[in-house]
């Protein structure tokens, strides 16, 4: 029965480090810039420019999403696209992201 427990926690041990992962600034920030090219990509010409991502450089967690109204479909599509391929605790915080942008949107 040790053997068992101790498998368990093990396993319990890795999806907490696999979530912790997921949050680093690092990462979310390669996943904000996917993000953004993703929506760049898709978007008309004329609106391109109007979809950056900023970091601050103090706070390495705080991103802005900088983007024109008429770009936040195309964002909110690259965050949807995206989604499935993202780490369990990244895809929560992009989740949060794109339901934020929509609130932003309608205001």
């Amino acid at each position: 029965m040790a053997n068992e427990e101790i498998l368990v926690l093990n396993k319990l041990l890795q999806e907490i480090e696999d979530l912790k992962q997921g949050l680093d600034p690092a990462i979310l920030s390669a996943w904000y810039q996917k993000v953004a090219s993703d929506a760049r990509a898709e978007a008309p010409g004329h609106l391109i420019d109007s979809i950056d991502v900023i970091q601050d450089p103090i706070l390495p967690m705080k991103f802005e999403f900088k983007t024109s109204r008429r770009a936040i479909r195309y964002v909110v599509d690259a965050i949807e696209r995206n989604l499935d391929a993202m780490p369990m605790a990244t895809r929560l915080y992009f989740q949060k992201v794109e339901e934020l942008i929509q609130a932003e949107a309608l205001r």
